[in-house]
């Protein structure tokens, strides 16, 4: 390695450039160049702002934007080289920019460290994927709204312990991670709300002593204001954090969904048919589909919480300000970002193309005596019972129908008087499956005109 080179950074400070070790370690251009928009975006910034209050003269502020413009061309259409022994993505292309336009690039670091800059760039990167998030989520949301509408009325078991317990539609059940998804869209509004101030400016860790306009760079960038605490501005990963908590409970939701796709795909369940677009075939068994689309799903949510133990982990212990330990604070969102990503799309994906069986709902939905509840609720309504002593009652008439290995709405009339003189022909009406979940009417039950109800009521939501 040419010493010398390695050591530009470091003026006459140090006589040798490190080692290889020292150089392998140290280095995060591998992965901070995904940063080159938002680092030429924030020196584009400065440079203007700094000609602004006269630090810099307006002949220097020309060639720096037009040296920067012509690296951001090089490195978009991949002719710009990476060198490990500029360590990053600010040193590559500063020294890049000095090859171009010569001793005026020495300028643009002017009230500024490397500590602020890469605070303010992935601080930018950070709210992009946030707003890419929103954008996906709202395709999901969208996607189940469809699916919930198409099937307001589709009857299917609902399950407590993965046990048959009350029918539902599958609309209703498609709308259940409508509330899911919007809630993870709610906190990325909340955590773009609190990354919104420009850490540009607060330099290594304590201000500058030139008369630098803070808030007009953060204008610039598209920040409400700068942040208020230098020490705090070049410290501060919590919007990071934000990023992987949000990731990581989207991802918990997915996982949940792509778990249920799992098991409804099954030949024993075969509530959904997958498209081949997200299956696959085995190796040695001809006749398998596999879900491997929602498996992987399932199985990045664990990769994604990963991320954020690894960046709490990191940050847990460190004194105020910068460390070289935030170096550590990219791959992990950056991985995160790109996994999210890849399963929502999955996730919309499936759940637009999936088909859906209707008939073995049906069928499964009145398995396991699922509107015993409904026989109760009758007896505590037309026989006037308190709903203790009618739980009673209807335990009874469940432990005849398993008996007898019928349905309930099978057993005659003159079995369930002999359970309980009080019921009469008027419980078959509750006894079905449809009748069950038309007569879940509170506000929130699935009922399939409440279903309706709130599908209409999203979508004007999401319009507005």
């Amino acid at each position: 390695m040419d010493k010398r080179s390695g050591n530009e950074m470091w003026g006459g400070r140090f006589a040798s450039g490190p080692d290889a070790i020292m150089e392998a370690i140290n280095a995060s251009i591998d992965f901070d160049k995904r940063l080159y928009e938002e680092d030429i975006a924030g020196s584009l910034a400065h440079a203007e702002m700094l000609a602004g209050v006269g630090i810099l003269s307006g002949d220097d502020a020309a060639k720096i934007r037009q040296g920067l413009e012509t690296i951001r061309r090089d490195i978009a259409e991949g002719r710009f080289e990476f060198r490990r022994d500029r360590e990053d993505i600010h040193m590559n292309v500063e020294a890049r920019l000095a090859e171009l336009i010569g001793p005026a690039a020495g300028r643009l670091h002017t009230a500024r460290s490397r500590n602020d800059q890469v605070a303010v760039d992935f601080r930018m990167h950070v709210r992009a994927a946030f707003r890419d998030l929103d954008r996906a989520l709202l395709a999901l949301i969208e996607a189940l709204l469809d699916r919930a509408e198409e099937h307001a009325a589709t009857v299917m078991p609902g399950f407590t312990h993965l046990q048959a317990a009350q029918p539902v539609t599958f609309g209703h059940h498609c709308l259940a991670y409508v509330e899911m998804v919007a809630r993870d869209r709610s906190r990325v509004a909340d955590a773009l709300a609190r990354l919104d101030e420009c850490p540009l400016g607060a330099a290594a860790l304590a201000g500058t002593g030139f008369p630098i306009d803070r808030h007009r760079t953060a204008a610039a960038l598209g920040f409400s204001g700068p942040t208020r605490n230098s020490l705090d501005s070049v410290s501060d990963r919590d919007f990071a954090l934000d990023f992987l908590a949000t990731a990581s409970i989207c991802a918990t939701h997915l996982s949940r969904l792509a778990e249920e796709i799992v098991i409804w795909s099954t030949p024993q369940f075969d509530f959904v048919r997958l498209s081949d677009s997200f299956s696959t075939g085995s190796s040695i068994m001809p006749q398998k589909k596999n879900p491997d689309a929602a498996e992987l799903v399932r199985a990045k949510t664990g990769r994604i919480n990963g991320s954020l133990v690894s960046l709490l982990t990191v940050m847990k212990g460190l004194p105020l300000s910068y460390s070289k330990d935030m170096q550590e604070d990219k791959e992990q969102v950056f991985d995160a970002i790109d996994n999210l990503a890849l399963a929502l799309a999955a996730i919309t994906g499936m759940v637009r193309d999936m088909g859906v069986n209707a008939q073995k709902m049906r069928a499964a939905a009145g398995a396991g005596f699922s509107t015993a509840t409904d026989l109760a609720d009758f007896l505590v309504r037309e026989a006037g019972l308190p709903f203790r002593e009618a739980h009673h009652v209807t335990g009874r008439v469940v432990a005849l129908a398993e008996e007898r290995r019928v349905a309930l709405e099978a057993l005659p009339l003159d079995a369930l008087k002999a359970v309980d003189e009080r019921i009469t022909d008027a419980v078959y009406s509750v006894l079905s499956v449809d009748a069950s979940v038309a007569s879940r009417t509170s506000f929130g039950g699935t009922a399939p005109d409440n279903v309706r109800a709130q599908v209409a009521f999203w979508r004007e939501r999401l319009a507005s």
